[in-house]
């Protein structure tokens, strides 16, 4: 297998790459990812992160070891604003108001952040000059600095493609008084979103389109109004995604922005291009804040071929205690064996309203293991993981993707949603669980997930995670556009010299 030189192979020269994450577990982990590919690439990277996330990935990490072997790369730390302020949840209840949750994140990041950005690409901290700027989508205040710098700015998203286009489209929506939306009307088709008119329905809309009021839509229309301009003026847009998977949305999007690099699943891109010779590495790129139990892999090793369910809801989302009570119960009543990870702070409240009843203690005592925090992408891929129960996020999805493991979607908020029906109606990869949580539907599906349909899905799993490795195999659609990004990066540089 062929890979890039060694990031010490050769001089980094003049390119210099600034990477600015939203502070969030799901999007530093592929930003980190982006990061280290281009280290592979000889390119210089400064990754800038927030103070207590930094701690929290040097707590739970090898980041330190990882990042050793490339002098080009280092982290800035930008001290941490409000910290008491700043959600790290989504309360149940509140999914609408994500945007309103970001909005309170990037205007806390941009008080502490806008001095360092401006010390780094103005002031006297531009020594190392910056000759590109890759900016979470998110982070609007970062892209007025990169434009008063006159600095080469690219986009990164971190949802799918298919939410990114249904993004596009909201200002259209909403122009056409498809949103807001009627509870009644959850069911019927969306029509102006072109490419999904015939199986979108407004239940599969971002959560933020839901429960908004008139005046709310006339905000959250300039909001994406503005998104869609910013992101044009750049000079162009990185996903984390493939041509593949989300091709005739690709080509959507591409009617609106005339430069996008689909260089996804950014996980297993990057143990491609580290090659065998650096499997350790590849096998211990964690970016996890949470702390990880390692047990849950001993305990996988002892049971049957695709026997386990394993279940996460990911970083943000929380649950009701009944919420809780109805998924625990369809695990303990489906007789299989399942792996469930419960944050601290997953349940919304102060907790379990009533004590947990026997026989759930008693079925996960003899068929359950329950941990804070998994190892996702060893689980995933260990032999014993037949199902996947999650929320959908689209780091989960490619994961589960490339590990060729089938999904239960109880989707949250944002862009998961979305994510679940093509799971569910397009790509035929998984069950589509949304706006439900009834211990009778989740033991029903779970039995689909692993006999009824375990062989249909399978096969169409199978199929999909075939073509995700392709695409980042050299000569396949990924690596190519990694390629091609790294070209134009480094082509920036040069001019920017000249």
């Amino acid at each position: 297998m062929e890979i890039l030189p060694k990031p010490n192979s050769s001089p980094y020269t003049h390119n210099h790459v600034l990477i600015f994450p939203l502070p969030a577990q799901g999007h530093m982990t592929p930003m980190l990812h982006l990061s280290e590919l281009l280290c592979l690439a000889n390119i210089k990277v400064t990754f800038l992160i927030t103070t207590d996330n930094h701690q929290l990935l040097n707590q739970h990490t090898n980041v330190n070891e990882r990042f050793a072997r490339y002098p080009g790369f280092r982290f800035e730390a930008i001290p941490q604003a409000r910290p008491n302020e700043q959600p790290q949840t989504l309360p149940q209840g509140a999914k609408a108001g994500v945007l309103n949750m970001i909005r309170l994140i990037t205007e806390g990041l941009e008080s502490s952040a806008v001095p360092i950005l401006r010390e780094l690409l103005i002031g006297s901290k531009n020594v190392d000059k910056v000759t590109c700027f890759i900016i979470d989508g998110w982070l609007s205040f970062a892209y007025d600095i990169a434009l008063e710098a006159k600095l080469a700015v690219f986009a990164f998203r971190c949802p799918s493609a298919c939410c990114i286009w249904s993004y596009i489209c909201i200002p259209h929506l909403i122009q056409a008084r498809e949103v807001p939306f009627k509870d009644e009307e959850m069911d019927e088709l969306v029509k102006n979103v072109p490419g999904m008119s015939s199986f979108l329905r407004y239940r599969d809309l971002p959560s933020f389109c839901r429960g908004q009021d008139n005046s709310s839509c006339i905000n959250l229309e300039q909001f994406f109004s503005d998104e869609l301009h910013r992101n044009k003026n750049t000079n162009g847009i990185i996903l984390n995604t493939f041509e593949d998977l989300e091709g005739p949305i690709l080509t959507k999007i591409r009617s609106q922005y005339s430069k996008i690099y689909p260089i996804g699943p950014l996980h297993a891109h990057l143990k491609y291009r580290l090659g065998k010779e650096n499997q350790a590495l590849s096998n211990n790129s964690s970016s996890s804040l949470w702390e990880v139990d390692q047990g849950c892999i001993s305990w996988l090793d002892q049971k049957p071929n695709k026997s386990v369910v394993y279940v996460s809801f990911g970083s943000i989302a929380t649950l009701t205690s009944d919420q809780l009570m109805e998924i625990w119960a369809g695990l303990v009543g489906s007789n299989y064996y399942f792996l469930w990870v419960i944050r601290p702070n997953v349940i919304f409240g102060d907790g379990l309203d009533s004590p947990t009843p026997d026989e759930l203690l008693e079925g996960t005592k003899k068929r359950g293991y329950i941990v804070k925090w998994a190892p996702q992408d060893e689980v995933l891929a260990h032999r014993a993981v037949g199902g996947f129960l999650t929320h959908s996020g689209w780091n989960s999805t490619l994961e589960s993707i490339v590990a060729g493991v089938p999904m239960i979607c109880w989707p949250y908020f944002a862009d998961q949603p979305i994510n679940s029906r093509f799971v569910s109606e397009i790509w035929k990869i998984g069950l589509d669980m949304k706006d439900t949580c009834d211990r009778v539907i989740v033991e029903n599906m779970i039995n689909d997930l692993m006999d009824r349909r375990k062989d249909e899905l399978k096969k169409s799993m199978d199929q999909i995670s075939h073509l995700a490795n392709r695409s980042i195999s050299k000569g396949g659609s990924s690596y190519s556009y990694l390629d091609h990004l790294i070209e134009d990066i480094k082509a920036l540089a040069m001019k920017r010299e000249l």
